[in-house]
């Protein structure tokens, strides 16, 4: 159901049974998170420059108390924690259940209301003589990482008056100090929490004296209470044992809804900040509470260097955090919310809009970090405590599609980090990219083939979608060496026929010997890119070269590996080392035999075999292949890929879909032949491969399909089975799950070539006699906003193109199957907009 509740938009509801896994990470692109729990709980405290799932400081939780105003009799006070109940697989423990303040009572039922960053927990509770729910956000701006990069949680408790005399209501939060640990690692030592007032609130500054100052640990938090409500506090809890502290804090508390002050010898004080106010009957109150974090000094991938944090260097500590962040949060709020509403009131299949908001949390987690010169890296996703995979993986990253559509900054600053810096002179791009980033020349990994491929692909991406001449070149000279790299001897098409064929390491984390679709059609996607660029410097050899390649090579895969459904690979092994050039094997995982290798695809169905084609045609590159040949491939893939349910598939590797769930293998074998032993992850099933198939789809005008596809990935991820807000492949928050933002321009038909200043949409179906209006949203990283098609009452079609956000230079106006207009030379900024009639052709 989509709906707004409280001016926030809705797109998803999880109820008490499907709200276990529910986990919304609250923080900025380049800052760590916080989740708001299903039912309402802060968890996994990820702010320290780490992943840390499961942790959270001993006492953080919000409570409410009420009572008739100016009653002070204990029998008039309802106290709850501002939580809702606790699942029943949760209560078994061997010291009963494990659950973080487990003894505190909290509301009997609850339910989770989410469009992403949007988080809402809606609680009930007979015997609470009042409407309880909590909102919690962070600033989400596509174009602005910097309004998108607070490294804040912005928690609200909006509480209705339902008795039919005066209340007296407070909120308290409370969390430890743990600044000197990460939730696995360091120590907390001569921790200190004070008091700081400001025009805007009242909160408590959670420090350390004891953590050294350089440690990866070592920072501050801040809660503050804001408004003119009645606010107390408490720099620490009182040092009893056998759960006096929490006893005394619950005692006070629930006394008259104000705190009194402690004194503690701890090393972890507890920080608490409650606010008090009277409402009248049927008066609504917002208290609104701000969880800010500052930890400065983020490592390097192995950890041995510091790289510093973008966030950290605008603040002095958490406490600026949140005093900078005030007076402009209303604004923030006002921007996140109109970005959100468009997207949830888009024309679009509920189940896309829901994929492609949900994935963009993985932008904000610690799988994204922002290094102190304002670069933007990222992991592979992250384990329960530790990254996973470092170095911007170019093969991995080549699939999400989020970051360049919404934030063309970062993905630019990908490209000039994978170009600029990691690209050597022989044109040799280490897909892993190492920290600080002067060990790309000294030390460099191997390339893998795929990723390097990709990377052109996506450098003719951010100039297309940009119109940026000057990235183009300067970042040209290294992307040329990069494509001329595939020629050299025993290299991946070193004998120059447009068919990569040499020892090609892919995001199967082995190399594939012999042509094959997946690497082949990014090497084919790749040279057409190469191609439009090179002509457009003018350089006319190099762009024939990619030509003649091009069409030599499309013609050989549909040739030749093309087998009536699907494209298979064709292995050839290498013999020996000798044959392999130096920087394409990465040792110790790949195939160990090179005269019978193993771990090939084979006969195999990949189900991204067409990745790089999904690319050309979001991107504008046209057909790689045979468009008769890339349809039935898709279907194949729909076919002999999908499982209806789990129950008798065998799968040696890691479960992503078990029981009765349904997904897309990564590879099947419909015609037997099946390797010995297939590349490792053959029977695994990953939503960043179904979305990346699902996209394919509905390019080719298989959009029921496609949507399917979707639909049936995000049944997986439900609340009760898996988070909604975390697509794991290798790890947490896996980066290619953001594949399903493409499904947005792939089903609206947009299209911006930021060079001819050319706007494209699909020209929406309408029905009735000329009253139908579609309306979609649209971004190209840059801008952003809506576009309107309403059938005109002749022929043709009324548009209404809005800019949110950005500057959108544009000269025409394109409705792909029925026309163009010309809009001559403008420039349409926020709030601009522009109607025209698109007649048919």
């Amino acid at each position: 159901m989509t709906a707004e509740t409280f001016d926030w938009p809705v797109l998803n509801r999880y109820d008490v049974a499907h709200s276990l896994r529910v986990a919304l990470p609250l923080g900025g692109i380049g800052t760590g998170t916080v989740s708001l729990g299903g039912r309402g709980d802060l968890r996994d405290w990820e702010v320290v420059n780490r992943p840390a799932k499961g942790f959270a400081p001993r006492w953080s939780f919000f409570a409410l108390r009420t009572a008739p105003a100016g009653s002070t009799d204990p029998a008039d006070v309802v106290a709850r924690a501002l939580e809702g109940p606790i699942d029943l697989v949760l209560y078994e423990g061997g010291h009963g259940s494990g659950v973080p303040n487990h003894g505190l009572p909290r509301f009997r039922r609850s339910e989770f209301l989410a469009a992403y960053p949007f988080g809402q927990v809606v609680l009930d509770d007979p015997d609470v003589p009042a409407d309880v729910r909590v909102q919690a956000f962070n600033p989400l701006v596509p174009t602005d990482a910097e309004a998108s990069g607070l490294p804040v949680a912005v928690l609200r408790h909006v509480v209705t008056n339902t008795a039919d005399h005066p209340l007296d209501v407070s909120v308290a939060g409370s969390v430890s100090n743990f600044v000197g640990t990460d939730g696995s690692e360091g120590v907390a030592k001569d921790n200190h929490n004070t008091v700081r007032r400001g025009e805007f609130g009242t909160g408590v500054l959670l420090t350390s004296d004891g953590v050294p100052r350089d440690a990866e640990q070592w920072g501050s938090l801040a809660l503050a209470a804001l408004g003119e409500d009645d606010v107390t506090t408490r720099t620490a809890w009182a040092d009893h044992s056998w759960g006096g502290e929490l006893l005394d804090f619950w005692d006070d508390f629930t006394a008259d809804g104000r705190l009194e002050e402690r004194v503690s010898g701890t090393d972890t004080p507890t920080a608490s900040v409650a606010a008090t106010r009277t409402l009248a009957p049927g008066e609504t109150h917002t208290f609104t509470f701000l969880l800010g974090w500052h930890f400065p000094n983020r490592r390097n991938w192995d950890r041995t260097e510091t790289v510093g944090n973008h966030y950290a260097t605008k603040y002095a500590d958490a406490w600026q955090v949140v005093a900078d962040t005030v007076p402009a949060l209303a604004e923030f709020e006002r921007r996140t919310r109109t970005f959100v509403q468009d997207v949830v009131g888009s024309d679009l299949p509920h189940v896309v809009k829901e994929a492609a908001l949900a994935n963009l949390s993985t932008l904000r987690t610690q799988t994204c970090f922002r290094t102190a010169d304002g670069r933007f890296f990222g992991w592979e996703g992250c384990s329960d405590d530790v990254g996973c995979c470092a170095g911007n993986c170019t093969h991995v990253w080549n699939y999400e599609q989020a970051t360049p559509f919404l934030f063309g900054a970062l993905a630019t600053s990908l490209r000039e980090v994978e170009l600029g810096y990691a690209t050597g002179a022989d044109g040799r791009m280490p897909f892993r990219i190492p920290l600080p980033l002067e060990r790309a020349q000294t030390d460099p990994g191997p390339a893998a083939a795929d990723g390097q491929m990709g990377c052109l692909v996506k450098l003719y991406r951010e100039w297309r979608m940009s119109g940026d001449d000057d990235l183009l070149r300067t970042l040209w000279p290294a992307a040329k060496r990069a494509l001329t790299f595939a020629w050299i001897p025993g290299g991946w098409d070193a004998d120059r026929d447009g068919v990569m064929e040499g020892s090609q390491h892919n995001t199967m984390d082995v190399e594939y010997f012999g042509p094959n679709p997946e690497v082949g059609v990014w090497y084919l996607a790749a040279l057409r890119a190469c191609e439009e660029m090179a002509t457009y410097l003018d350089d006319k050899e190099f762009a024939a070269t990619c030509a003649d390649l091009f069409a030599r090579g499309s013609a050989w895969l549909d040739e030749h590996l093309f087998n009536g459904e699907y494209y298979r690979h064709e292995i050839r092994p290498p013999g020996s080392e000798d044959a392999i050039a130096p920087g394409l094997r990465l040792k110790g995982i790949g195939a160990r035999d090179l005269v019978n290798p193993e771990l090939q695809i084979g006969d195999g169905c990949l189900a991204d075999q067409l990745v790089g084609q999904e690319l050309a045609h979001l991107f504008g590159l046209g057909d790689l292949l045979d468009p008769a040949h890339v349809r039935t491939t898709l279907a194949s893939i729909l076919r002999h890929n999908r499982r209806d349910t789990m129950a008798g598939h065998f799968n040696p590797m890691r479960s992503y879909t078990l029981g009765d769930e349904a997904g897309l293998v990564v590879a099947s074998y419909p015609r037997g032949n099946r390797p010995e032993r297939p590349f490792p992850y053959f029977d695994e099933v990953w939503s960043g491969l179904e979305y990346t198939a699902a996209v394919g789809m509905i390019c080719v005008g298989m959009a029921e399909e496609g949507v399917r596809v979707i639909e049936t990935t995000r049944s997986r991820y439900d609340g009760r089975r898996r988070n909604p807000f975390d697509e794991a492949e290798c790890g947490h928050h896996y980066v290619r799950a953001m594949a399903s933002w493409g499904a947005v321009p792939a089903l609206t038909g947009f299209g911006y070539d930021g060079v001819r200043r050319v706007l494209t949409f699909a020209a929406a179906s309408t029905t009735g006699a000329g009253t139908g209006t579609t309306r979609w949203f649209w971004s190209n990283g840059w801008a952003w906003g809506t576009v309107e098609q309403t059938r005109a009452a002749g022929a043709g079609v009324d548009v209404r193109l809005d800019v949110r956000e950005g500057s959108l230079r544009v000269r025409e106006l394109t409705l792909t199957g029925l026309g163009s207009v010309d809009l001559g030379e403008r420039t349409l900024g926020p709030g601009e907009q522009v109607t025209v009639r698109v007649p048919a052709a």
